[in-house]
């Protein structure tokens, strides 16, 4: 039996305690999968049964079915499993309404967009779904430049708020919720170079009415396995194909700007405030940094698991370093923040045994993400003569990665990165990537000493 409407669950199940026929969609999620799931979704939750009302969400899976289809035939009910040494603690999330595919109906997308009754649209796409070159500029290749049908993010806003504006429903609180430094203002930044090429009115209207807060969002979800979904189904008594594992701990942290009304999102223990900087660069250097030095350090000696990796006294000494001495030490936190702290937490997280993460799925795509996770920790420390050389060992391990050798590299620009490997050879794939000339030089360039401990921890060949 799947899970649905009307079926009966364990007594133990936490259930939505408001009445979701009475819910009126009032966000559009572009990206509807795990972390959404088990992050923004449960926020929304919690908002509603505190007594919000209308602001059930309107999933968008941009390309493929597959989450609609998990989710149609359970109402869109799925549920939440919180995993820790102390055992599992399942709850049911009624947020998501519906889910649209994209690829399938572009019309349904944009006409969600701009229903009179949304007031939000939230974002997790990925570094990747965000169209930015090396430099983080917009990539001229992006289709939505010459208008038609929408195939990327900013497609469907064009659309959607081109439809808005043509109907005067208003503007939008347009929020990004993946982990880049300053989300908000490169959604922003990005949103406006393409409206300004297609329709430079729509852009201003957009400006004057639209609002793009940045966020820092934290929890721990690791992909779900069929192991995974047959225990739940074991523990619900049915089975749930949409179903999410996740860490305890969650964090959200929104800059206060608002185009409109919102959730009360801090019912579930979201905080709204001026600046989000310091939080979102201690999450991009310390915890994403330590991820990401986990999956390179840890796959090159045969773990699977972060649980695995931070296990080898070697690896859990290197990311320990990385982050209490290197990142934290990069930035200045907000009044209050304690850095030690968060690195001591960080480190129990990642030791969590019950929570298999996958270091494959950390390591995927890692040309978008060690910029904001290393390079700009290296770049932060050398303006004030410190160094790095934790994150110099983790570089190497990327690059032994992107070779390909015996894996697949799950990255956008893979086919360059081995490019690099089969042009410049072991002497000089450092500099092809990391040299005054090299693909990350508009971000950070070695010096000839951070070159030869790179190319120093190399695997011969």
């Amino acid at each position: 039996m799947r899970l649905g409407r009307g079926v009966v669950l364990p007594a133990d199940v936490q259930r939505p305690a408001y009445d979701r026929d009475a819910q009126e969609s009032g966000i559009v999620h572009l990206g509807i999968g795990a972390f959404h799931r088990a992050h923004q979704a449960v926020y929304t939750d919690d908002a509603m049964d505190a007594g919000d009302r209308d602001w059930a969400i309107t999933g968008v899976s941009l390309r493929s079915p597959e989450m609609r289809d998990a989710l149609a035939p359970q109402d869109g009910l799925y549920t939440v499993t919180e995993r820790d040494g102390g055992g599992d603690t399942t709850r049911l999330i009624g947020a998501v309404r519906r889910v649209l595919v994209a690829a399938e109906d572009p019309g349904a997308v944009v006409a969600a967009i701009a229903a009179p009754a949304t007031r939000i649209v939230s974002l997790t796409v990925t570094e990747k779904g965000y169209w930015r070159a090396s430099d983080g500029s917009l990539d001229p290749a992006l289709p939505d430049l010459a208008g038609g049908t929408p195939s990327s993010i900013f497609g469907y806003l064009a659309a959607g708020l081109a439809r808005r504006r043509d109907a005067g429903a208003g503007g939008l609180t347009l929020i990004s919720c993946d982990n880049l430094a300053g989300n908000g203002r490169q959604l922003e930044r990005l949103l406006q170079t393409v409206l300004t090429a297609r329709d430079p009115a729509l852009a201003e209207w957009v400006a004057v009415n639209c609002t793009c807060p940045s966020t820092m969002v934290d929890r721990i979800v690791p992909a779900p396995t069929e192991a995974d979904r047959t225990a739940i189904a074991a523990r619900l008594g049915v089975r749930d194909e949409a179903a999410v594992i996740a860490e305890p701990f969650r964090q959200w942290i929104i800059e206060d700007r608002f185009a409109g009304d919102r959730p009360r999102w801090e019912a579930g223990g979201a905080e709204f405030v001026a600046d989000v900087a310091p939080y979102e660069i201690a999450k991009l250097r310390m915890l994403n940094g330590a991820h990401s030095a986990l999956a390179y350090l840890g796959l090159a000696h045969g773990y699977a698991f972060v649980h695995e990796a931070i296990a080898d006294p070697a690896i859990a000494t290197l990311v320990e370093r990385l982050m209490r001495d290197e990142a934290a030490a990069s930035f200045t936190p907000a009044p209050g923040q304690d850095l030690d702290r968060y690195a001591t937490a960080l480190m129990a997280r990642f030791a969590n045994p019950a929570l298999n993460h996958r270091l494959a799925q950390i390591a995927m795509d890692g040309s978008q993400k060690i910029p904001q996770r290393w390079l700009d920790t290296l770049a932060a420390r050398r303006a004030e003569g410190g160094d790095c050389p934790s994150i110099l060992r983790a570089l190497s391990a990327w690059v032994v990665y992107i070779r390909g050798e015996g894996h697949i590299v799950d990255d956008p620009d893979a086919a360059a990165l081995a490019a690099c490997w089969q042009s410049a050879g072991r002497a000089g794939v450092v500099g092809a990537l990391f040299g005054e000339h090299g693909r990350f030089a508009a971000r950070w360039v070695a010096s000839d000493a951070e070159r030869a401990a790179i190319a120093g921890s190399l695997a011969d060949g």
